[in-house]
């Protein structure tokens, strides 16, 4: 008895000039359409916005946090409610994060072996062991359509020992989230190509992770601590070397430049925090520019935020009000700034798509580059 493969992606335009590409990838919740931002909804929410309001910008998939949402309120919890999808009432295609991520980012609270990692809750203190088989054991039970390979990333100025190290860990983790994945038919597991800023190193860990053709292949690693142009220079290189045939997705990055670039190289899928992030700070992302809406000269603007955008802050409210909610530090404030945000990275990522139909990306885009 055969089963049919639930995952697939379609190139339906590329571009003449760079390795820009749009596509169409099919999940068991729905279609993405590429290239993409995607929101972080890093506990189950995408912060200050309600599902039907996610819908609003565009949005068509999300992630949310393996260890996060481990902690709380749990994987058993999510599991009984029927999944993260029943459970945050969003009916699209989700992507969960390993924790991997968290191995960088709380690394004073962790502490790695060759087993996996042992994080010390900053919730309750308890001790919290994470191996590459429980990560995958709680996401088979979250249920999300992508499952994210348990993986080691090194901060951005490590030594080309230690990120060496760190890659084959992640090589070796990986092949232990392949054999504990219990839910292949309905949860694609991707591999995250690691090797920091070493061009050597990233491409023995994309030719490593595609000989074992899985449903698709991240770049993880970037966006922390080096700078830009070494950024821009690993996913130039390291983009290429994965299949034309499987969905490309950058972690972490979701600034205008470095998408633009990035979809040059021919990635797909974005995910940052930055959109709603920003909100919570007052600022708002308008056409490339970034917008102090607490600012004295926005108390008697009565424009709106951006006469192009079509969603709901920008066509019922002004400048002037958010100025006055956010001085005020009255949560709807907070909320319009990240419902127009997350907008206008995913209509950013919609415009290209576009313009790499009609065959305009670099006339369109390139003053990006």
């Amino acid at each position: 008895m055969t089963t049919t493969n639930p995952f697939k992606f379609t190139s339906q335009a590329t571009c003449k000039e760079t390795k820009a590409r749009a596509g169409v990838w099919e999940t068991p919740h729905g279609i993405v359409e590429t290239p993409r931002f995607m929101p972080v909804g890093t506990i189950g929410t995408v912060k200050g916005l309600t599902s039907v309001q996610l819908r609003e910008t565009g949005a068509q998939m999300i992630l949310a946090n393996t260890y996060h949402l481990h902690l709380q309120p749990g994987e058993k919890i999510i599991e009984q409610a029927g999944g993260l999808h029943s459970f945050m009432d969003w009916s699209g295609p989700i992507l969960t994060d390993s924790g991997g991520f968290q191995v960088f980012s709380l690394s004073k609270i962790s502490q790695i072996k060759e087993a996996g990692v042992t994080f010390k809750s900053p919730r309750d203190g308890r001790i919290i062991e994470l191996t590459p088989e429980r990560s995958i054991e709680i996401q088979n039970q979250l249920g999300a359509d992508v499952i994210m390979a348990f993986d080691q990333c090194p901060p951005g100025q490590s030594d080309w020992e230690t990120v060496e190290l760190a890659s084959q860990r992640t090589y070796r983790w990986l092949e232990r989230c392949l054999k504990a994945h219990q839910r292949p038919q309905e949860q694609a597991l991707f591999g995250i190509v690691q090797g920091g800023v070493y061009l050597d190193l990233r491409k023995n860990s994309a030719h490593s992770l595609v000989d074992l053709d899985l449903p698709g292949y991240a770049i993880g690693g970037v966006s922390v601590g080096e700078a830009p142009e070494l950024i821009h220079q690993v996913v130039d290189f390291t983009t290429p070397l994965l299949p034309l045939e499987k969905p490309r997705y950058l972690m972490g990055v979701g600034t205008y430049r470095e998408m633009v670039k990035a979809i040059a190289a021919g990635i797909d899928l974005f995910d940052c925090v930055i959109p709603t992030r920003l909100g919570r700070h007052g600022a708002a992302l308008v056409q490339g520019e970034r917008l102090h809406l607490k600012n004295a000269q926005y108390r008697e603007d009565f424009t709106s935020l951006d006469p192009t955008c079509t969603c709901y802050t920008c066509k019922g409210v002004t400048r002037s009000y958010l100025n006055h909610l956010i001085r005020s530090r009255e949560m709807l404030g907070y909320i319009l700034l990240s419902l127009h945000n997350v907008t206008e990275l995913i209509n950013f990522t919609q415009k290209i798509r576009t313009a790499i139909f009609k065959g305009t990306f670099v006339q369109d885009f390139g003053y990006w580059f």
